[in-house]
C-alpha cells in the first residue's frame, strides 16, 4: 500500500512540474550528479534535483520493492526554493508535504496541511 500511495504522490508530483514548466529537457552535468551537498543544491536547481536525481531513484527503490526512505524533508526546501509561494505552485507543495509525511510515518488532519 505504502508504495502505491508513494507512486502515485511521484506521479503528482511530475505532473505538477511539467505543469508549471520546470521540467527540463536537459540533463545537469557530471559534475552535479557528484555533489554530495543535501538536494545537490550546488550545481542544480530543487526541481533538478527532483527530476534527475530523486524522482527515479524513489521510481526505483518501489519497482524493486527496495526500502523507501524512513525520513524525509523536502518541502521545507521547496518553501524555501520557490519562494514566493504562488497558487499555481500550491498543488506541487502539497504533493511533497505529502510525501514527506507518508514516509515519514507522519499523519496530520486535513486542516493541517499547505
Amino acid at each position: 500500500m505504502k508504495y502505491q500511495h508513494t507512486a502515485r504522490l511521484l506521479q503528482q508530483i511530475e505532473f505538477e512540474l511539467k505543469a508549471l514548466q520546470l521540467w527540463s529537457t536537459e540533463k545537469p552535468s557530471a559534475a552535479a550528479f557528484a555533489s554530495t551537498a543535501p538536494f545537490a543544491c550546488d550545481f542544480m536547481t530543487l526541481e533538478q534535483w527532483l527530476q534527475f536525481i530523486f524522482l527515479p531513484r524513489m521510481q526505483m527503490l518501489i519497482e524493486t520493492q527496495q526500502p523507501l526512505p524512513v525520513n524525509c524533508s523536502i518541502y521545507p526546501m521547496a518553501e524555501i526554493a520557490w519562494v514566493p509561494i504562488t497558487v499555481e505552485k500550491k498543488p506541487l507543495l502539497t504533493h511533497l508535504q505529502q510525501l514527506d509525511l507518508l514516509l515519514s510515518n507522519i499523519t496530520l488532519s486535513g486542516s493541517e496541511l499547505i
